[in-house]
């Protein structure tokens, strides 16, 4: 079957893309290239937060830059990293004497970049820190444990950019997202398959079966259980069990409830995953203290949700009530 996407060239996705995104969202960022920069950060006299990824996940992560968040994402070409000297170059640009904190999800392509930009920020003579995050489990207790950074990083982006503005060291901000890192848990949960925008080519056989896929990779990695199709409140207790067992998180506990939406699952089946989520872990004497829910990082079509439960205390939360602004996300 033709893909039917509304674009005018596969080689010029990105670059149109982002020229988009800054007309629509021009009081909030510039783009710069392949660099997407908060305006915030021009008058900024604190620690800076850098991120780095490819194109395709829209929003993610290009729409949390702004105030109390991202200062600059660096986008890379569809599902690929962007090369380590265009992020090295993006720290730069986005020091400001304080020091830099450089965010990773753990993909192989991100790895290698970050690893080859923290390397010409240390022989340039720069304050620059790094956290990586790769809270996805192993559901599958015969499968690999990959560990892949999913959309719980997107919470972490506020909570870095709310404790850099209230004046706190590059140590200090690196470490809270560190504890942050280790107290999160994600699944994916995949129903259908998404289409390459360039390629056109699907990204897998899932949306051919009466299957769901549980723990599967949102590039169509694989490596999940294929099970018979479950309603939301079942599959909501086989996640959300598997990710409070991962994090011990018990009665008494606070706790942050993400539920992204791939690209292809309805806000009505969203909020009806969120809702039973709250329930189950209600049930456990766990409370729900913050959430986000909707499309936050995509991989286009694809049908399917992640689950994020982060296992919060009051710093946490104080600063999540921090206001926010950037093109996804908003806070008062």
């Amino acid at each position: 079957m033709k893909m039917k996407k509304f674009i005018n060239s596969p080689d010029t996705v990105t670059d149109e893309e982002l020229e988009g995104l800054g007309l629509s969202n021009s009081d909030i960022i510039r783009v710069e290239g392949h660099m997407v920069i908060s305006k915030d950060l021009d008058t900024a006299d604190r620690v800076t937060v850098v991120t780095y990824g490819g194109s395709g996940h829209e929003p993610a992560q290009a729409g949390y830059v702004g105030k109390g968040a991202l200062d600059i994402q660096v986008v890379g070409d569809i599902f690929a990293a962007p090369n380590g000297q265009l992020v090295f170059e993006a720290m730069q640009k986005a020091d400001k004497g304080h020091g830099v904190l450089l965010l990773t999800l753990n993909y192989a392509g991100d790895q290698l970049a970050g690893r080859q930009a923290m390397k010409l920020a240390k022989k340039a003579g720069m304050n620059v820190r790094q956290v990586i995050t790769d809270e996805e489990i192993q559901y599958d207790p015969e499968g690999e444990d990959n560990k892949r950074g999913l959309a719980g990083a997107v919470a972490m982006y506020h909570i870095a950019g709310a404790a850099a503005r209230e004046g706190k060291t590059l140590d200090e901000v690196a470490e809270i997202c560190e504890k942050y890192a280790k107290n999160m848990a994600s699944v994916t949960v995949k129903v259908s398959d998404a289409t390459h925008p360039q390629t056109a080519t699907s990204f897998g056989d899932l949306g051919e079966t009466d299957l769901m896929e549980i723990g599967a990779g949102q590039h169509g990695e694989g490596g999940g259980v294929r099970v018979p199709m479950m309603s939301a409140k079942e599959t909501v207790a086989k996640v959300a069990e598997a990710l409070c067992r991962n994090l011990d998180i018990a009665s008494g506990d606070k706790a942050f409830v993400m539920i992204n939406g791939c690209g292809a699952t309805t806000m009505m089946e969203m909020l009806i995953l969120y809702k039973d989520t709250v329930n189950y872990l209600k049930g456990k004497g766990i409370e729900v203290v913050a959430n986000m829910v909707g499309e936050i990082l995509t991989v286009q079509e694809a049908g399917g949700f992640q689950m994020n439960i982060a296992k919060w205390d009051d710093e946490t939360l104080r600063l999540w009530k921090t206001p926010a602004h950037t093109p996804a996300f908003f806070r008062e």
